[in-house]
């Protein structure tokens, strides 16, 4: 493994792990000398477990073998093991929850992730491994990562150093590229799916919503429940409208935004209600929120942001190539012609009101079916009744 440098992320934090490592990715881009990166201890804790964790020791397929949860989620728990197969190297395992295998929709998510991730080979993409054969249990294996998460940085330290925020936003834009090229969107991009791990390097993780872009619509796709985070969706998210690439740019430009003012868009409005906003207007200029960040930077942060896909940088490579050359970027005033939010109440940019809406007209529609049924029996008895009479 390549000796960390002075300045690498997380550097005196870590050092004492003593966990293995796996080699750099072959043509991964180093983020060692991050100023944000410094002095973050590299535990994020644990959330509570929803149900019992697989005990120390467990094997799996009589290959992997089970040492510590390391990430929960309300889907799944995320264990270190070591690969019995690979010299007991570290592997991460993610086992879904028993709600998760249970409910059909989130399981197919969890598949699905599966699916297109041991599909995948990029140095900024969580690498899966792929089990041949039958599986004893429901889970996925892949590489095991030690650092933190963009989320748990912002935590810490925020807003980030310009120039951290636009390296960072690169390293993930050339990421985007390599998956849009191969034919899908994550549709999930936000900081806690984004790690920033300890040789330097970068991951993207988190396939579970994504999507392939050849993918066609159904007629009822516009009533289908919305999965993901709405501080991060894209306008056409929160519309249950078609995604294409340019969603998941409107979603890493969000999360540009949060690195260079530490605030997300629309702050102190609740998750829902700041989505619909996104629909009806623009978040405040960066500059008015942090006034140390340059022209340039707020140029491409608005330009990532646009409402209307069209008008957004038209690949993550016209992205990539605006974060990487700041001081080419050409500022064209955007900042000047942002648009207040108005909250437009609607069924199509609500979604949680649609929802309750039409919970509500199916609740009415069986208590109406069940009266009609009842008194249409009776009244069929007090009839016969008076024939007999």
């Amino acid at each position: 493994m390549p000796a960390v440098s002075e300045t690498s992320a997380f550097d005196r934090a870590l050092l004492s792990s003593s966990r293995p490592q796996r080699d750099v990715p072959r043509g991964a881009p180093t983020l060692a000398d991050l100023d944000c990166c410094r002095n973050h201890p590299g535990h994020e804790g644990l959330a509570p477990a929803v149900e019992p964790d697989l005990p120390d020791g467990e094997v799996i397929d009589g290959r992997f073998v089970i040492r510590e949860a390391v990430g929960r989620s309300e889907m799944s728990t995320v264990y270190r093991a070591e690969d019995r197969s690979d010299s007991g190297r570290s592997v991460a395992i993610k086992v879904p929850l028993v709600k998760t295998e249970s409910d059909p929709v989130l399981y197919g998510r969890f598949h699905r992730e599966e699916m297109i991730g041991v599909a995948l080979s990029h140095p900024s993409l969580l690498r899966f491994i792929a089990v041949p054969g039958q599986k004893e249990r429901s889970y996925i294996a892949m590489e095991y990562l030690d650092g933190c998460t963009l989320a748990y940085i912002l935590h810490l330290t925020r807003p980030l150093p310009e120039r951290d925020s636009l390296r960072i936003t690169g390293v993930v834009c050339a990421a985007l590229e390599y998956l849009h090229g191969r034919g899908f969107i994550h549709r999930d991009l936000k900081p806690s799916n984004i790690m920033i791990c300890r040789d330097g390097t970068l991951r993207v993780m988190d396939y579970g919503l994504a999507e392939e872009l050849k993918a066609r619509r159904g007629i009822l796709d516009s009533m289908t429940p919305l999965f993901g985070t709405p501080e991060y969706m894209a306008p056409e998210q929160v519309r249950n409208k078609r995604n294409t690439e340019r969603t998941d740019i409107y979603s890493l430009g969000v999360v540009l935004y949060q690195m260079l003012t530490g605030v997300l868009p629309f702050a102190g409005a609740e998750p829902w209600v700041s989505a619909q906003m996104r629909v009806t207007g623009d978040p405040a200029a960066p500059r008015e929120v942090n006034s140390r960040i340059s022209a340039q930077a707020e140029e491409i942060v608005l330009h990532a942001m646009r409402r209307r896909p069209s008008e957004r940088y038209p690949s993550a490579a016209a992205f990539h190539a605006e974060v990487d050359a700041p001081e080419r970027v050409h500022v064209t005033g955007l900042s000047g012609r942002l648009k207040a939010p108005t909250f437009r109440l609607s069924l199509e940019g609500t979604p949680i009101l649609s929802g309750v809406l039409i919970g509500v007209g199916i609740l009415l529609a069986a208590v109406a079916v069940v009266y009609f049924a009842m008194h249409g029996a009776g009244a069929h008895h007090h009839a016969a009744s008076a024939a007999g009479g």
